[in-house]
């Protein structure tokens, strides 16, 4: 892996970590695309600079996330099933998920199916939750619970838990947000295990790598949070699950 593919990675990362595409599908593929061999550091790299699109989340939302300890508990009930499942499933997902670019295609187009589907028949209640604070408890465990599935290459963490919340009978924006703060937890707990799961696959040199794909994803992330909290103003994600399906059947003829 070069420069270049750094850069590249940290690209493909900061734009699709926060919407509902996969950015670890998007980053297997990206890998499959610039044939670069899904080795243990290409799978932790993959991981790790999913950091910085993270700290992209803590720098716009600083304000809220140090005076909202409400938030933070009802983050930590969501983050609890990730955490158990994880810790629990840890060995087969990297050992057979992670670089499975069938899993990653099949997930895509079934997830972009799903998300079609549920768009279509989804009607936000009235009194749908406005309030990050206002989330109940069981209503945070649920999101959790839809969080874990994104354990799946190509099922995509956002989507999960913005489908989640969706059925939970939060508002639009306010599970969109809420999916951008769990991703803190989340994606902080995963990246510490793998590191220390994986520190021997690491050499010196590679981690101005890491630091580069850290910085490049922050960057672009920062962007992508903004547009799509642009775009929720008046879409829903029927496009993003059309273009799942389309990106998928892309790649499944590709190989043909």
């Amino acid at each position: 892996m070069n420069m270049m593919h750094v850069f590249i990675f940290g690209i493909v990362e900061g734009i699709t970590e926060f919407l509902p595409i996969s950015s670890t599908g998007h980053l297997m593929l990206t890998a499959r695309l610039l044939q670069i061999n899904q080795s243990e550091f290409v799978k932790s790299f993959e991981i790790a600079i999913q950091l910085g699109a993270i700290f992209s989340v803590i720098v716009l939302y600083w304000d809220r996330l140090v005076k909202g300890w409400e938030i933070w508990k009802r983050l930590l009930v969501a983050f609890m099933p990730a955490a158990l499942i994880g810790l629990a499933l840890y060995k087969v997902i990297k050992r057979y998920l992670l670089g499975n670019s069938d899993a990653v295609l099949w997930s895509l187009f079934f997830g972009g199916l799903f998300l079609i589907v549920f768009e279509l028949l989804h009607r936000e209640k009235k009194n749908a939750v406005e309030e990050l604070s206002a989330i109940s408890y069981p209503q945070a465990v649920l999101i959790g619970l839809f969080q874990s599935l994104a354990m799946i290459p190509g099922v995509s963490r956002a989507a999960a838990t913005i489908i989640g919340g969706l059925a939970a009978g939060l508002e639009r924006k306010t599970i969109v947000e809420f999916s951008f703060l769990l991703a803190i937890p989340t994606m902080f707990a995963a990246t510490a295990l793998d590191l220390f799961k994986s520190a021997h696959a690491f050499k010196p040199e590679q981690s101005v790598s890491l630091i580069v794909g850290f910085i490049v994803s922050f960057a672009v992330a920062i962007v992508a949070i903004k547009f799509l909290l642009t775009f929720i103003k008046r879409h829903n994600f029927i496009s993003f699950g059309i273009y799942r399906i389309i990106i998928a059947v892309i790649f499944w003829l590709a190989v043909k």
